[in-house]
């Protein structure tokens, strides 16, 4: 059975670490960058069907990186994992084409059900974002 490929894009490697930790007995995990412009080259050479992104990271944002990745035609499910708990966030997210909008205080809970939900082709919004 082939799972589903995931690239991870966050700028601090505990993060890195602990998201591949949670996704690998349900997904593969093809890849980890530590900032935005590594993950549009990896996104274009990996092509994943997920990508898990920080909005804050050095070189490009995650939005920007987003953006960028959908302006080239990527057909990557964006899954954001990040701290920003403003509505504003997620807007610009979700303007961007996410699916999936996690804060790293659910990490545990909420990245693999967001993760699903993008798959399907539905959005999946952290609890405490999403009143």
């Amino acid at each position: 059975m082939n799972r589903p490929r995931i690239l991870v894009a966050d700028d601090h490697q505990p993060v890195q670490e602990r998201v591949r930790e949670i996704l690998q007995t349900s997904y593969e995990v093809i890849g980890t960058v530590g900032n935005g412009i590594e993950l549009v080259d990896e996104a274009k050479r990996l092509r994943p069907d997920v990508i898990v992104l920080d909005i804050s990271m050095p070189g490009m944002t995650g939005i920007e990186a987003a953006h960028e990745l959908r302006e080239s035609g990527s057909t990557a499910k964006v899954v954001f994992l990040t701290v920003h708990e403003r509505v504003e966030f997620v807007h610009a997210c979700l303007a961007e084409g996410a699916l999936g909008y996690v804060i790293k205080p659910r990490l545990n809970v909420d990245l693999i059900p967001a993760i699903q939900e993008a798959l399907s082709g539905h959005r999946f919004i952290s609890p405490p974002v999403s009143r």
